[in-house]
């Protein structure tokens, strides 16, 4: 089938890479709004029996992002799209994958569930806040990463004396894949949270003294967690020389202030959500997942396996 990519207003640079990647143009779209707010879309090109992928992160704001990818969905599939493929960089609505506590909703399943009776055929995302949110589909998921790709950019740099540490357990199993990926220790914060942008660290668990720390995570929001990470690290004695790997820089309430802190001399994430100018700090290191996204919607087009394009050695198995 041929090929359509479309872009939301979320990603439309990383969905322009990634349409040059695939030597191909972007699909045109007139996407504005009403004036109460609306989302007003039109394809302007037909879509009838091709293979339509719609880029769009659900990042901030999130409600606005989320709403036109369904709006899109629709569209394509009232005009008569063969396939349709949600490709959302970055997942939101998912830090409430469970209920903690009663009477909470299950928004990562909703999410899914809106996506689906859209009329999404299959769903491609990175690095998932929680990877059980996979099981939340009843079409087609793929679960993509980045850490190959910020590993890469790790092992280009100098690694000695370096440790990679978990900025919770729930980050444990991303922590090890690094670790593995760079040959490195590893050491976990035992982390409690006060608040929905508040934590406090009670432990460091593992050997940091003397050490330059890889604090890695899959998300920075406020910046709050790595804040309260540094902190920790250099009272059990690590070098002020902290390093930060996250694949989604949602960098939102003051998270570039806490970044500056001088003990962080660099800041690594991707551009599955965009990190504009006025958020960018000259340590900061912006690495495109374009080549990953291409290459997958290449694969899905030929019904090629994805798994292959990640080695075992990064731990990591895409369904």
């Amino acid at each position: 089938m041929e090929i359509r990519l479309f872009s939301g207003s979320a990603n439309p640079d990383l969905a322009a890479a990634v349409a040059r990647k695939l030597k191909i143009s972007l699909a045109r779209r007139l996407l504005q709004r009403f004036p109460d707010g609306e989302v007003n879309l039109r394809l302007e090109e037909s879509v009838r029996g091709c293979d339509v992928y719609l880029l769009q992160s659900t990042c901030p704001p999130v409600d606005e992002h989320v709403m036109e990818l369904l709006v899109m969905v629709d569209a394509c599939r009232r005009a008569g799209a063969g396939r349709i493929t949600a490709i959302v960089p970055y997942y939101g609505y998912s830090r409430q994958e469970k209920k903690s506590v009663g009477r909470e909703p299950i928004t990562a399943r909703l999410v899914a569930d809106l996506l689906s009776v859209a009329g999404s055929d299959r769903v491609v995302s990175l690095d998932l806040h929680a990877p059980a949110i996979q099981g939340f589909f009843t079409i087609g998921m793929d679960h993509l990463t980045a850490v190959p790709i910020l590993i890469r950019h790790i092992l280009a740099r100098r690694r000695e004396g370096m440790v990679v540490v978990s900025p919770d357990t729930g980050r444990v199993k991303l922590a090890e894949r690094y670790a593995k990926g760079l040959g490195l220790p590893m050491a976990v914060l035992h982390k409690e949270r006060l608040g929905g942008g508040e934590t406090e660290v009670h432990a460091v668990i593992g050997d940091v003294r003397d050490r330059r720390p890889l604090v890695v995570d899959d998300m920075i929001t406020t910046g709050g967690t790595i804040e309260g990470a540094v902190k920790a690290l250099l009272s059990a004695g690590a070098r002020p020389e902290i390093v930060v790997a996250a694949t989604h820089g949602l960098l939102v309430d003051g998270a570039t202030a806490r970044l500056s802190d001088p003990s962080i001399v660099e800041v690594v994430l991707t551009d599955t959500v965009p990190v504009t100018p006025e958020r960018r700090l000259p340590k900061m290191h912006i690495l495109s997942v374009d080549g990953l996204l291409a290459e997958t919607i290449r694969r899905l087009n030929e019904n090629r396996s994805i798994s292959e394009l990640f080695p075992a050695r990064y731990d990591h198995h895409p369904v």
